[in-house]
Protein backbone atom coordinates (compact mmCIF):
# COMPACT_ATOMS: atom_id res chain seq x y z
CA UNK A 1 0.00 0.00 0.00
CA UNK A 2 1.34 3.40 -0.94
CA UNK A 3 2.06 6.04 1.69
CA UNK A 4 -0.87 8.12 0.46
CA UNK A 5 -3.32 5.26 0.64
CA UNK A 6 -1.98 4.22 4.05
CA UNK A 7 -2.63 7.74 5.34
CA UNK A 8 -6.07 7.69 3.77
CA UNK A 9 -6.85 4.35 5.38
CA UNK A 10 -5.87 5.77 8.74
CA UNK A 11 -8.08 8.78 8.09
CA UNK A 12 -10.98 6.52 7.14
CA UNK A 13 -10.44 4.48 10.29
CA UNK A 14 -10.50 7.65 12.37
CA UNK A 15 -13.71 8.75 10.67
CA UNK A 16 -15.19 5.30 11.22
CA UNK A 17 -14.37 5.48 14.92
CA UNK A 18 -16.07 8.84 15.25
CA UNK A 19 -19.10 7.59 13.34
CA UNK A 20 -19.57 4.54 15.59
CA UNK A 21 -22.21 4.70 18.37
CA UNK A 22 -20.88 5.59 21.82
CA UNK A 23 -20.38 2.48 24.01
CA UNK A 24 -22.69 2.10 27.01
CA UNK A 25 -19.76 2.17 29.45
CA UNK A 26 -18.50 5.52 28.23
CA UNK A 27 -18.18 8.29 30.81
CA UNK A 28 -21.12 10.70 30.72
CA UNK A 29 -20.60 14.09 29.13
CA UNK A 30 -20.88 16.73 31.84
CA UNK A 31 -22.27 19.21 29.31
CA UNK A 32 -26.04 18.89 28.87
CA UNK A 33 -27.05 17.93 25.34
CA UNK A 34 -30.41 18.22 23.57
CA UNK A 35 -32.53 15.13 23.31
CA UNK A 36 -31.81 13.52 19.92
CA UNK A 37 -34.65 13.61 17.43
CA UNK A 38 -33.50 10.54 15.51
CA UNK A 39 -31.68 7.28 16.06
CA UNK A 40 -28.99 8.05 13.45
CA UNK A 41 -25.40 7.82 14.64
CA UNK A 42 -23.77 11.19 15.30
CA UNK A 43 -21.54 12.50 12.56
CA UNK A 44 -17.77 12.76 12.90
CA UNK A 45 -16.13 16.00 13.96
CA UNK A 46 -15.76 18.53 11.11
CA UNK A 47 -11.97 18.33 11.38
CA UNK A 48 -12.02 14.60 10.55
CA UNK A 49 -14.40 15.12 7.63
CA UNK A 50 -12.37 18.04 6.33
CA UNK A 51 -9.23 15.92 6.41
CA UNK A 52 -10.92 13.01 4.65
CA UNK A 53 -12.59 15.26 2.07
CA UNK A 54 -9.28 17.00 1.33
CA UNK A 55 -7.60 13.67 0.68
CA UNK A 56 -10.42 12.49 -1.55
CA UNK A 57 -10.47 15.74 -3.52
CA UNK A 58 -6.71 15.53 -3.99
CA UNK A 59 -7.10 12.04 -5.42
CA UNK A 60 -9.81 13.24 -7.81
CA UNK A 61 -7.59 16.16 -8.80
CA UNK A 62 -4.61 13.91 -9.48
CA UNK A 63 -6.85 11.64 -11.54
CA UNK A 64 -8.05 14.61 -13.57
CA UNK A 65 -4.48 15.86 -14.06
CA UNK A 66 -3.52 12.43 -15.36
CA UNK A 67 -6.60 12.39 -17.59
CA UNK A 68 -5.78 15.77 -19.13
CA UNK A 69 -2.16 14.67 -19.73
CA UNK A 70 -3.52 11.56 -21.48
CA UNK A 71 -5.91 13.71 -23.54
CA UNK A 72 -3.06 16.01 -24.62
CA UNK A 73 -0.94 13.08 -25.74
CA UNK A 74 -3.92 11.53 -27.52
CA UNK A 75 -4.42 14.75 -29.49
CA UNK A 76 -0.73 14.88 -30.44
CA UNK A 77 -0.90 11.23 -31.47
CA UNK A 78 -3.90 11.88 -33.72
CA UNK A 79 -2.05 14.71 -35.46
CA UNK A 80 1.11 12.62 -35.72
CA UNK A 81 -0.79 9.73 -37.32
CA UNK A 82 -2.21 12.15 -39.88
CA UNK A 83 1.26 13.52 -40.62
CA UNK A 84 2.75 10.04 -40.87
CA UNK A 85 0.03 8.97 -43.30
CA UNK A 86 0.54 12.14 -45.37
CA UNK A 87 4.28 11.55 -45.62
CA UNK A 88 3.81 7.88 -46.53
CA UNK A 89 1.40 8.81 -49.33
CA UNK A 90 3.77 11.54 -50.56
CA UNK A 91 6.65 9.05 -50.46
CA UNK A 92 4.67 6.54 -52.50
CA UNK A 93 3.91 9.20 -55.12
CA UNK A 94 7.57 10.31 -55.18
CA UNK A 95 8.75 6.74 -55.72
CA UNK A 96 6.27 6.26 -58.55
CA UNK A 97 7.47 9.50 -60.14
CA UNK A 98 11.07 8.36 -59.68
CA UNK A 99 10.31 5.08 -61.44
CA UNK A 100 8.69 6.94 -64.35
CA UNK A 101 11.66 9.33 -64.63
CA UNK A 102 14.12 6.44 -64.74
CA UNK A 103 12.07 4.74 -67.45
CA UNK A 104 12.00 7.99 -69.45
CA UNK A 105 15.79 8.41 -69.16
CA UNK A 106 16.29 4.88 -70.44
CA UNK A 107 13.95 5.44 -73.38
CA UNK A 108 15.70 8.67 -74.39
CA UNK A 109 19.12 7.07 -74.02
CA UNK A 110 18.11 4.25 -76.37
CA UNK A 111 16.66 6.75 -78.83
CA UNK A 112 19.84 8.81 -78.85
CA UNK A 113 22.02 5.74 -79.28
CA UNK A 114 19.95 4.52 -82.23
CA UNK A 115 20.08 7.96 -83.87
CA UNK A 116 23.78 8.70 -83.33
CA UNK A 117 26.87 7.89 -85.51
CA UNK A 118 30.60 8.39 -85.17
CA UNK A 119 30.58 10.93 -88.01
CA UNK A 120 30.73 14.61 -87.10
CA UNK A 121 27.41 16.39 -87.69
CA UNK A 122 29.21 18.87 -90.00
CA UNK A 123 30.72 16.09 -92.14
CA UNK A 124 27.39 14.30 -92.14
CA UNK A 125 25.77 17.50 -93.47
CA UNK A 126 28.40 17.92 -96.27
CA UNK A 127 28.06 14.32 -97.41
CA UNK A 128 24.30 14.14 -97.21
CA UNK A 129 22.37 13.83 -100.46
CA UNK A 130 19.51 15.77 -98.83
CA UNK A 131 21.05 18.54 -96.66
CA UNK A 132 17.65 19.68 -95.41
CA UNK A 133 16.87 16.16 -94.14
CA UNK A 134 20.23 16.10 -92.37
CA UNK A 135 19.51 19.43 -90.72
CA UNK A 136 16.08 18.19 -89.60
CA UNK A 137 17.64 15.02 -88.25
CA UNK A 138 20.17 17.08 -86.31
CA UNK A 139 17.40 19.12 -84.78
CA UNK A 140 15.65 15.93 -83.69
CA UNK A 141 18.86 14.62 -82.12
CA UNK A 142 19.38 17.92 -80.33
CA UNK A 143 15.83 17.96 -79.07
CA UNK A 144 16.22 14.41 -77.74
CA UNK A 145 19.44 15.43 -75.99
CA UNK A 146 17.75 18.39 -74.37
CA UNK A 147 14.82 16.25 -73.29
CA UNK A 148 17.23 13.73 -71.83
CA UNK A 149 19.05 16.44 -69.88
CA UNK A 150 15.77 17.79 -68.53
CA UNK A 151 14.63 14.30 -67.62
CA UNK A 152 17.91 13.63 -65.82
CA UNK A 153 17.41 16.84 -63.84
CA UNK A 154 13.91 15.73 -62.90
CA UNK A 155 15.28 12.32 -61.98
CA UNK A 156 17.91 13.86 -59.74
CA UNK A 157 15.29 16.07 -58.07
CA UNK A 158 12.92 13.12 -57.66
CA UNK A 159 15.67 11.07 -56.03
CA UNK A 160 16.45 13.86 -53.58
CA UNK A 161 12.75 14.35 -52.80
CA UNK A 162 12.20 10.62 -52.28
CA UNK A 163 15.21 10.39 -49.96
CA UNK A 164 14.03 13.44 -48.00
CA UNK A 165 10.48 12.08 -47.70
CA UNK A 166 11.81 8.69 -46.62
CA UNK A 167 13.79 10.31 -43.79
CA UNK A 168 10.80 12.38 -42.71
CA UNK A 169 8.50 9.35 -42.84
CA UNK A 170 10.89 7.34 -40.65
CA UNK A 171 11.15 10.24 -38.19
CA UNK A 172 7.36 10.67 -38.13
CA UNK A 173 6.89 6.97 -37.44
CA UNK A 174 9.44 7.11 -34.61
CA UNK A 175 7.57 10.07 -33.10
CA UNK A 176 4.29 8.18 -33.44
CA UNK A 177 5.73 5.17 -31.63
CA UNK A 178 7.11 7.44 -28.88
CA UNK A 179 3.71 9.10 -28.40
CA UNK A 180 1.99 5.72 -28.36
CA UNK A 181 4.32 4.57 -25.59
CA UNK A 182 3.77 7.81 -23.65
CA UNK A 183 0.01 7.47 -24.01
CA UNK A 184 0.16 3.94 -22.59
CA UNK A 185 2.12 5.16 -19.54
CA UNK A 186 -0.34 8.01 -19.00
CA UNK A 187 -3.26 5.63 -19.40
CA UNK A 188 -1.75 3.42 -16.70
CA UNK A 189 -1.33 6.50 -14.50
CA UNK A 190 -5.01 7.42 -14.90
CA UNK A 191 -6.07 3.89 -14.02
CA UNK A 192 -3.83 3.92 -10.95
CA UNK A 193 -5.24 7.24 -9.75
CA UNK A 194 -8.80 6.02 -10.23
CA UNK A 195 -8.01 2.82 -8.35
CA UNK A 196 -6.75 4.98 -5.46
CA UNK A 197 -10.10 6.78 -5.41
CA UNK A 198 -11.97 3.50 -5.64
CA UNK A 199 -9.97 1.98 -2.79
CA UNK A 200 -10.67 4.93 -0.52
CA UNK A 201 -14.39 4.98 -1.30
CA UNK A 202 -14.60 1.22 -0.77
CA UNK A 203 -13.10 1.65 2.70
CA UNK A 204 -15.97 3.92 3.82
CA UNK A 205 -19.36 2.84 5.09
CA UNK A 206 -22.65 4.18 3.80
CA UNK A 207 -22.98 6.41 6.85
CA UNK A 208 -19.48 7.78 6.31
CA UNK A 209 -20.22 8.54 2.69
CA UNK A 210 -23.46 10.28 3.66
CA UNK A 211 -21.64 12.39 6.25
CA UNK A 212 -18.93 13.23 3.74
CA UNK A 213 -21.57 14.17 1.18
CA UNK A 214 -23.35 16.51 3.55
CA UNK A 215 -20.06 18.10 4.58
CA UNK A 216 -19.02 18.75 0.98
CA UNK A 217 -22.44 20.10 0.06
CA UNK A 218 -22.29 22.51 2.97
CA UNK A 219 -18.83 23.69 1.90
CA UNK A 220 -19.93 24.27 -1.70
CA UNK A 221 -23.00 26.20 -0.56
CA UNK A 222 -20.89 28.47 1.64
CA UNK A 223 -18.31 29.02 -1.12
CA UNK A 224 -21.04 29.88 -3.62
CA UNK A 225 -22.74 32.38 -1.28
CA UNK A 226 -19.43 34.06 -0.55
CA UNK A 227 -18.54 34.25 -4.25
CA UNK A 228 -21.88 35.66 -5.30
CA UNK A 229 -21.80 38.20 -2.46
CA UNK A 230 -18.37 39.40 -3.58
CA UNK A 231 -19.80 41.04 -6.70
CA UNK A 232 -17.31 39.23 -8.95
CA UNK A 233 -20.09 38.57 -11.45
CA UNK A 234 -21.87 41.40 -13.19
CA UNK A 235 -25.47 41.58 -14.31
CA UNK A 236 -26.90 39.05 -16.73
CA UNK A 237 -25.34 39.03 -20.20
CA UNK A 238 -26.53 37.51 -23.46
CA UNK A 239 -24.45 34.88 -25.29
CA UNK A 240 -23.28 35.04 -28.87
CA UNK A 241 -24.98 32.84 -31.46
CA UNK A 242 -22.14 30.31 -31.19
CA UNK A 243 -22.17 30.46 -27.40
CA UNK A 244 -25.91 29.83 -27.36
CA UNK A 245 -25.46 26.75 -29.58
CA UNK A 246 -22.64 25.45 -27.35
CA UNK A 247 -24.76 26.02 -24.24
CA UNK A 248 -27.80 24.25 -25.65
CA UNK A 249 -25.57 21.36 -26.63
CA UNK A 250 -24.24 20.83 -23.09
CA UNK A 251 -27.72 21.18 -21.63
CA UNK A 252 -28.72 18.33 -23.94
CA UNK A 253 -25.96 16.18 -22.39
CA UNK A 254 -27.16 16.56 -18.79
CA UNK A 255 -27.33 13.24 -17.00
CA UNK A 256 -24.73 11.49 -19.16
CA UNK A 257 -21.87 9.83 -17.24
CA UNK A 258 -18.36 11.12 -16.75
CA UNK A 259 -15.71 8.94 -18.38
CA UNK A 260 -12.06 9.88 -18.59
CA UNK A 261 -10.85 10.55 -22.12
CA UNK A 262 -14.41 10.55 -23.50
CA UNK A 263 -15.71 13.12 -26.01
CA UNK A 264 -19.29 11.89 -26.36
CA UNK A 265 -21.85 11.23 -27.41
CA UNK A 266 -22.55 8.71 -24.64
CA UNK A 267 -20.09 10.00 -22.01
CA UNK A 268 -17.63 12.85 -21.42
CA UNK A 269 -14.78 14.09 -19.34
CA UNK A 270 -14.65 17.79 -18.45
CA UNK A 271 -12.77 19.11 -21.49
CA UNK A 272 -14.34 16.53 -23.76
CA UNK A 273 -17.70 18.12 -22.98
CA UNK A 274 -16.59 21.73 -23.55
CA UNK A 275 -14.58 21.02 -26.69
CA UNK A 276 -17.39 19.00 -28.24
CA UNK A 277 -19.93 21.70 -27.37
CA UNK A 278 -17.98 24.37 -29.22
CA UNK A 279 -17.26 22.03 -32.12
CA UNK A 280 -21.02 21.52 -32.44
CA UNK A 281 -21.40 25.31 -32.30
CA UNK A 282 -19.17 25.62 -35.37
CA UNK A 283 -16.14 27.07 -33.55
CA UNK A 284 -13.68 24.25 -32.72
CA UNK A 285 -11.44 24.79 -29.69
CA UNK A 286 -8.48 22.85 -28.23
CA UNK A 287 -9.27 19.47 -26.70
CA UNK A 288 -7.74 19.83 -23.23
CA UNK A 289 -8.50 22.25 -20.41
CA UNK A 290 -4.86 23.39 -20.26
CA UNK A 291 -4.84 24.25 -23.97
CA UNK A 292 -8.22 25.94 -23.70
CA UNK A 293 -6.83 28.12 -20.91
CA UNK A 294 -3.59 28.72 -22.79
CA UNK A 295 -4.89 29.47 -26.28
CA UNK A 296 -8.33 31.03 -25.85
CA UNK A 297 -8.93 34.69 -24.98
CA UNK A 298 -9.02 35.26 -21.24
CA UNK A 299 -11.75 37.49 -19.86
CA UNK A 300 -12.55 38.93 -16.42
CA UNK A 301 -15.19 37.05 -14.47
CA UNK A 302 -17.24 40.26 -14.45
CA UNK A 303 -17.62 39.88 -18.24
CA UNK A 304 -18.79 36.27 -18.20
CA UNK A 305 -21.60 35.46 -20.59
CA UNK A 306 -23.35 32.13 -21.22
CA UNK A 307 -21.20 29.84 -23.34
CA UNK A 308 -17.86 31.07 -21.94
CA UNK A 309 -15.55 28.54 -20.29
CA UNK A 310 -14.70 28.64 -16.59
CA UNK A 311 -11.33 27.06 -15.74
CA UNK A 312 -10.37 25.66 -12.33
CA UNK A 313 -7.28 24.87 -10.25
CA UNK A 314 -3.81 26.45 -10.68
CA UNK A 315 -2.84 23.83 -13.29
CA UNK A 316 -6.03 24.46 -15.33
CA UNK A 317 -7.00 20.80 -14.99
CA UNK A 318 -10.78 21.26 -14.90
CA UNK A 319 -13.18 23.25 -17.07
CA UNK A 320 -16.93 23.93 -17.24
CA UNK A 321 -19.26 25.90 -19.49
CA UNK A 322 -20.95 28.95 -18.00
CA UNK A 323 -24.74 28.71 -17.90
CA UNK A 324 -25.53 32.08 -16.30
CA UNK A 325 -26.71 33.29 -12.88
CA UNK A 326 -23.56 31.96 -11.24
CA UNK A 327 -24.04 28.38 -12.50
CA UNK A 328 -22.04 26.17 -14.86
CA UNK A 329 -22.57 22.90 -16.71
CA UNK A 330 -19.78 20.41 -16.14
CA UNK A 331 -18.71 16.79 -16.28
CA UNK A 332 -17.57 16.80 -12.64
CA UNK A 333 -15.57 13.66 -11.84
CA UNK A 334 -15.48 9.86 -12.11
CA UNK A 335 -18.67 8.28 -10.86
CA UNK A 336 -20.68 11.46 -11.51
CA UNK A 337 -22.85 12.71 -14.36
CA UNK A 338 -22.94 15.87 -16.48
CA UNK A 339 -24.88 18.39 -14.40
CA UNK A 340 -25.49 21.99 -13.42
CA UNK A 341 -23.25 23.16 -10.57
CA UNK A 342 -22.42 26.38 -8.73
CA UNK A 343 -19.55 28.26 -10.32
CA UNK A 344 -17.68 28.12 -7.00
CA UNK A 345 -17.89 24.32 -6.69
CA UNK A 346 -14.13 24.20 -7.40
CA UNK A 347 -11.28 26.71 -6.88
CA UNK A 348 -11.56 29.20 -9.75
CA UNK A 349 -8.59 30.02 -11.97
CA UNK A 350 -10.32 32.25 -14.51
CA UNK A 351 -12.45 32.33 -17.64
CA UNK A 352 -11.87 32.21 -21.40
CA UNK A 353 -14.03 33.05 -24.40
CA UNK A 354 -13.87 30.83 -27.51
CA UNK A 355 -15.50 33.49 -29.72
CA UNK A 356 -14.18 36.90 -28.62
CA UNK A 357 -15.46 38.54 -31.80
CA UNK A 358 -18.96 37.08 -31.41
CA UNK A 359 -21.71 39.64 -30.93
CA UNK A 360 -24.28 39.11 -28.15
CA UNK A 361 -27.72 38.04 -29.34
CA UNK A 362 -30.32 40.78 -29.38
CA UNK A 363 -32.90 38.43 -27.94
CA UNK A 364 -32.10 35.50 -25.73
CA UNK A 365 -34.18 32.93 -23.89
CA UNK A 366 -32.10 30.61 -21.66
CA UNK A 367 -32.43 26.90 -22.42
CA UNK A 368 -34.98 25.07 -20.31
CA UNK A 369 -33.31 22.74 -17.85
CA UNK A 370 -34.73 19.27 -17.24
CA UNK A 371 -36.23 18.61 -13.84
CA UNK A 372 -33.63 17.68 -11.23
CA UNK A 373 -30.71 19.09 -13.21
CA UNK A 374 -29.39 20.79 -10.08
CA UNK A 375 -30.48 18.17 -7.52
CA UNK A 376 -32.91 20.73 -6.13
CA UNK A 377 -30.35 22.31 -3.81
CA UNK A 378 -28.17 23.82 -6.54
CA UNK A 379 -25.19 22.38 -4.69
CA UNK A 380 -23.76 20.67 -7.71
CA UNK A 381 -23.15 17.64 -5.52
CA UNK A 382 -23.24 14.23 -7.15
CA UNK A 383 -22.41 12.02 -4.22
CA UNK A 384 -19.63 9.49 -4.30
CA UNK A 385 -19.64 6.46 -6.53
CA UNK A 386 -16.77 4.17 -7.35
CA UNK A 387 -15.19 5.13 -10.69
CA UNK A 388 -14.66 2.65 -13.47
CA UNK A 389 -10.93 2.87 -14.25
CA UNK A 390 -10.79 -0.07 -16.64
CA UNK A 391 -12.64 1.00 -19.77
CA UNK A 392 -12.80 -1.26 -22.78
CA UNK A 393 -13.01 1.87 -24.93
CA UNK A 394 -9.40 2.64 -24.05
Amino acid sequence: MSGTLLRLACTAAMAAATLAPTPATAAPDPTPTPTPTSTAAPGPPPASLAYLLTDLQQLYRKAEQATEAYNATEEKLKKQRTETDRLNHALARARLSLHDSRSEVGRLARQQYQSSTDISPYVHLLLARDPQHAIDQGHVIGRIARERAATINRLTGAERKADDLARKARKALDQQLTLTERRKKEQDQVVKRLHDVEDLLASLSRDQLAALSAFETSGITKAQKKFMASGALSSARRPSAEGDRALRYVVGQLGKPYEWGAEGPKSYDCSGLTSQAWAEAGAPIPRTSQEQWKRLKRIPLAELRPGDLVVYFPEATHVALYLGDGMVVQAPRPGAKVKVSPIAANPLLGAVRPDPSGKPLRRYAPPKLPKGATDGSDSGYDGYAAPAPDSSAR
